[in-house]
């Protein structure tokens, strides 16, 4: 579950129809006296309410910090090829499940370099493979201390990401840029000198937990 951090939890809208549709269901059941589906989707009204659920975020300070761009769990820390230079750097992966907050936020400051979207498969993004093999969105963020990689990667349920982003404008850490529908993972490619600052298996929060630290020369 998301952090609140602040004193409200957010819907986004991008749940409202899914939302709706459910609540419109569950209504027409119950007037029908169809008990158990009334209940079915009185549960899946409250299970799409918690999903796009967007709390309010309290983003540490610090310049030579990284903060988590998502809610869930980390599942690989590896040296990896930047997906887009094919630069080798750290890469975090995180895997989100379906009661995680499914916001993807900037985990620095700096400018959008690039933004590219790939279409793919949906294996499950627990898997190391879903990197390459799922469909994804790929968000560069450049500042004074190099180039950062996001990576939205959709999951076995997942079938939409979205990004708010855009190439050249500037996005200040823990900002919202994305958001993956039902299910997915992020991973973040970090340029030389950011010492790791979590470990795996551990369960982060998008725009609040520090992942990573610069070294100081």
């Amino acid at each position: 579950m998301g952090i609140l951090t602040g004193k409200t939890m957010g819907i986004l809208k991008e749940g409202m129809p899914y939302i709706l549709f459910f609540a419109l269901c569950t209504l027409v059941f119950a007037l029908l006296h169809w008990k158990i589906l009334a209940a079915l989707f009185l549960i899946l009204t409250f299970l799409t309410l918690n999903f796009f659920r967007d709390p309010e975020r309290i983003v540490p300070d610090g310049e030579n910090i990284v903060v988590s761009p998502a809610d869930g769990k980390i599942v690989d820390i590896s040296r990896a090829k930047d997906p887009l230079d094919n630069s080798e750097k750290t890469k975090i992966s995180i895997f989100m499940n379906i009661f995680n907050v499914h916001v993807t936020r900037a985990p620095v400051s700096g400018e959008i370099k690039k933004i590219k979207y790939i279409p793919g498969k949906f294996v499950n993004a627990a898997f190391d493979k879903a990197s390459q093999d799922n469909e994804r969105n790929i968000i560069k963020i450049a500042n004074s201390n190099g180039e950062f990689t996001i990576v939205q990667i959709a999951g076995l349920i997942a079938r939409r990401i979205v990004c708010w982003a855009k190439e050249s404008e500037h996005v200040e850490k823990g900002q919202k840029i994305g958001l993956i529908k039902f299910g997915s993972r992020v991973d973040l490619y970090l340029p030389s000198r950011y010492e790791i600052d979590i470990s795996l298996g551990q369960k982060v929060y998008g725009g609040i937990t520090v992942v990573a630290k610069r070294q100081q020369t």
